[in-house]
């Protein structure tokens, strides 16, 4: 299946207790059927690895935790946490416009692993080599000058995707198993800590393009279901100790 590039929508977001999540997820299966990309899979699920960069000062952080409607952030996303392992690598903005939010992304060649491996510079003097080829990079390698981005914390987590039978733009999406680590590169070394964050808790991902159907409604009112503003990269960042969360 080719990974979508492009996207913009609605997300809701929940974090659900194991058991809830269980009870939750198997109300599921009479509207929903779990993504064709892990229906085969062992534990029907994947393993997704996101790589984000800050400033000095993580102004993406604290947009988010203030609230700021308007934001982006960029992140190095793959799907494995083997460096051995063939994987496609994305760079990838996503952010918030009001309500909206949008994902943009490119695949990035195998050698920025290496690159990111030997530090922030010598990771910025290739993506400028790469500047130009696409209107992302290009924006992504004049941010890192003007805000001086490097990479700050990784994000590791499985995930369990489900597609709507009837709304194929409908998406619900269980993560669980979360942690983060401070490092720079994408692939971890024997020195550095994982964190786990939110344990026992699932971060349950509603999307959607225009409206959540009615029988999800009924869904949400008979779980008493609590929209949360949640961010895992917040939450990463909060566990590693690299930022505080001041409300």
């Amino acid at each position: 299946m080719k990974p979508k590039l492009h996207f913009s929508r609605f997300e809701f977001k929940y974090v659900l207790s194991r058991d809830a999540r269980r009870e939750l997820e198997s109300e599921l299966g009479f509207f929903m059927a779990l993504d064709p990309y892990v229906s085969e899979r062992r534990h029907q699920r994947y393993f997704v690895r996101s790589l984000y960069f800050d400033d000095e000062v993580y102004s993406n952080y604290y947009e988010k935790i203030d609230g700021v409607m308007c934001r982006r952030k960029y992140r190095i996303r793959t799907y494995t946490d083997s460096k051995e392992e063939e994987c496609v690598i994305f760079l990838e903005v996503k952010g918030r416009y009001n309500a909206l939010v949008y994902k943009h992304r490119v695949e990035l060649p195998r050698h920025i692993v290496h690159a990111l491996e030997n530090g922030p510079r010598e990771f910025t003097d290739e993506m400028v080599k790469l500047a130009g080829t696409d209107e992302l990079v290009t924006a992504f390698v004049f941010d890192c000058f003007r805000m001086r981005l490097e990479p700050r914390l990784l994000v590791d987590y499985e995930r369990r995707p489900y597609v709507s039978k009837y709304a194929p733009d409908f998406r619900v999406t269980f993560d669980e198993s979360l942690e983060s680590t401070v490092t720079g590169r994408l692939f971890t070394g024997p020195t550095d800590r994982r964190r786990v964050f939110l344990p026992g808790y699932s971060v349950v991902e509603v999307k959607f393009k225009r409206h959540i159907p009615a029988w999800f409604h009924r869904l949400i009112q008979s779980y008493e279901l609590q929209r949360v503003s949640v961010s895992k990269y917040c939450k990463g960042m909060e566990r590693t100790g690299m930022a505080e969360n001041l409300e």
